[in-house]
């Protein structure tokens, strides 16, 4: 069987046009430590001060003490799921809530997620 040079181009071709060329990129780190609330992270190099951080079970942490070699994390949720090894995230933004009429007389936790039972809150940034 032989194959012409034309059809393997033709191949490569069809190949090149079906690649996903979004790039995911984020700068990650790993749990090296956890304990009363706080995790210590290892490998979020350029977060900021203050900054949201995501660990891979979706709970949010707040960087705080930012060293040389780790970051002290503040864990805001749930924090029994966490263990040494978990992946962290980095979000690139900082704790905001958002204000407005809708949000007077409710109970919300510290990301302004309602935790009052009623509908959610509806306001604009």
């Amino acid at each position: 069987m032989k194959i012409s040079p034309s059809e393997i181009t033709r191949i490569i071709e069809t190949q090149i046009k079906g690649i996903d060329k979004e790039i995911d990129y984020f700068e990650s780190g790993k749990v090296i430590q956890i304990g009363d609330g706080i995790a210590r992270v290892y490998g979020l190099k350029g977060v900021m001060s203050s900054e949201l951080v995501v660990f891979e079970n979706g709970v949010y942490g707040m960087a705080l003490n930012l060293e040389e070699d780790n970051v002290g994390v503040v864990i805001l949720g749930e924090y029994k799921d966490i263990k040494e090894g978990d992946l962290v995230k980095r979000t690139g933004r900082i704790m905001q809530i958002p204000v407005g009429m809708d949000l007077l007389g409710r109970v919300v936790n510290p990301l302004g997620i309602p935790i009052d039972a009623k509908d959610p809150i509806s306001v604009k940034d």
